[in-house]
């Protein structure tokens, strides 16, 4: 057989597609042998590498076993625990005030989430609501946070499949996010801002200006990066038809976040079971079809148009009042008492070194985090500290969809899908 140009662009350019190009494949690999000379087919043995634990491309130190078929993906073992921290087991020894300072710290890129998921569950067992101002404070900052998230995704996928300059982009808009909380909390990461019984300070002067200014700038970008990968032909072949998983396999694994959703199943938790005010505010949730990597690009993608809208919700509706509970001990008595007050001095200080007690019971509470549901399983035994806490980390269950993704799959698209799942390691091995 004599392999031309030619009937290589037809079969390229023929109806059947990807069918064309494996039989295109085939014509390229067979042996030139003499004629009446027959091949026997031998069995071939598969080869196990590693990426990872230190490859740049796997979003932190993640360890990933895959074995192939020539460049075809057979299975993949996710290994994890080189980032172990000992988070939870440090949460049992922190008193409640001090567990916002541990929790921020395990899913780093989207730190308010950790905080107020940790507020919420104290709180629930304290039996305590925060005053309005402070639900609506928490829900714009983690709002900003998820919109931050989502800008660093972009940056990240798109520099792992080579569009260099959407790196650059996507940490741009997410620098003037973070500039906005290390005003408000002195930090651009890790903010220890929510806190049980509402947030650690009021929102700083000016900061509808500043907050106008991110949803003015945002949306214009967002256009920017539909042009730059949305219709970009080589993004579209790196992505569609990757990386395929069924909403059959997300529900008995219990994935969430943007993974489910891009299988078509529109679940999350802030329109499912709302807390905060997500109920007084308009958003739509965002779901794919297919599945495949190019869906779990769109949904981040409009999940941050969505993020917007709720954003400028807050800003219109932000009611007046005090941005934490004052009555319950649970928080720090105002700076300008403790000079006037004994009484509010010797609290500022058993706050700070006794922390506050939290009556006997245990409880659940979940928040739709960037990745998932974040959930926070935490036991008091009435004492100033807890005595289990555990948290459902939405990367560590969401790392089990990798081999689902990648079987069958080819080598070079391990990068791609991969990063779509993004996973925080800070979150998984805590």
């Amino acid at each position: 057989m004599t392999y031309t140009p030619t009937a290589a662009s037809e079969l390229r350019m023929g109806a059947c597609g990807v069918e064309a190009l494996r039989d295109e494949a085939a014509v390229l690999r067979a042996p030139h042998l003499p004629e009446g000379v027959e091949t026997v087919p031998t069995p071939h043995d598969t080869m196990i590498i590693n990426m990872g634990p230190q490859h740049p491309s796997t979003h932190g130190v993640l360890r990933v076993m895959m074995e192939l078929d020539g460049e075809t993906v057979v299975s993949t073992k996710p290994v994890i625990g080189y980032l172990h921290t000992g988070m939870e087991k440090t949460g049992e020894e922190l008193t409640y005030i001090q567990g916002p300072t541990n929790v921020t710290r395990m899913d780093y890129v989207s730190p308010l989430h950790n905080e107020l998921v940790f507020a919420l569950a104290t709180e629930k067992l304290l039996e305590i609501e925060v005053p309005p101002r402070a639900v609506w404070i928490r829900m714009m900052m983690c709002e900003l946070n998820r919109m931050s998230s989502h800008c660093l995704w972009m940056a990240t996928n798109g520099m792992d499949l080579g569009a260099v300059s959407m790196m650059i982009y996507g940490f741009r808009e997410r620098e003037s996010i973070l500039a906005f909380f290390e005003k408000c909390s002195g930090l651009r990461m890790n903010h220890n801002y929510i806190r049980p019984g509402g947030v650690a300070a009021d929102l700083p002067d000016g900061w509808r200006d500043d907050v106008r200014a991110i949803l003015e700038n945002i949306p214009k970008r967002l256009e920017d990066y539909d042009l730059l990968l949305t219709g970009q032909p080589i993004f579209h072949e790196r992505t569609q038809g990757v990386g395929v998983i069924t909403p059959e396999e997300c529900v008995a694994l219990g994935i969430t976040g943007p993974i489910l959703r891009s299988t078509g199943v529109a679940w999350d938790l802030r329109k499912e079971m709302p807390y905060l005010a997500y109920e007084q505010v308009d958003f739509d949730v965002i779901a794919g079809t297919y599945g495949d990597t190019f869906d779990r690009f769109a949904v981040r993608l409009n999940e941050i148009r969505e993020s917007v809208k709720i954003v400028q919700q807050c800003v219109d509706q932000m009611p007046r009042g005090d941005y934490r509970i004052q009555d319950k001990k649970v928080t720090p008595p105002p700076r300008a008492r403790i000079d006037e007050s004994m009484e509010a001095l010797i609290h500022h200080f058993k706050i700070f070194t006794e922390g506050f007690k939290v009556p006997e019971g245990e409880v659940y509470v979940a928040v739709e985090s960037p990745r998932g549901e974040l959930g926070c399983y935490m036991v008091s035994d009435g004492s100033a500290k807890p005595y289990r806490m555990h948290i459902r980390g939405p990367s560590f269950v969401n790392l089990q969809a990798l081999p689902h993704m990648m079987r069958g799959g080819l080598l070079a698209d391990a990068v791609a899908i991969i990063s779509t799942v993004d996973p925080i390691m800070g979150e998984v091995d805590r």
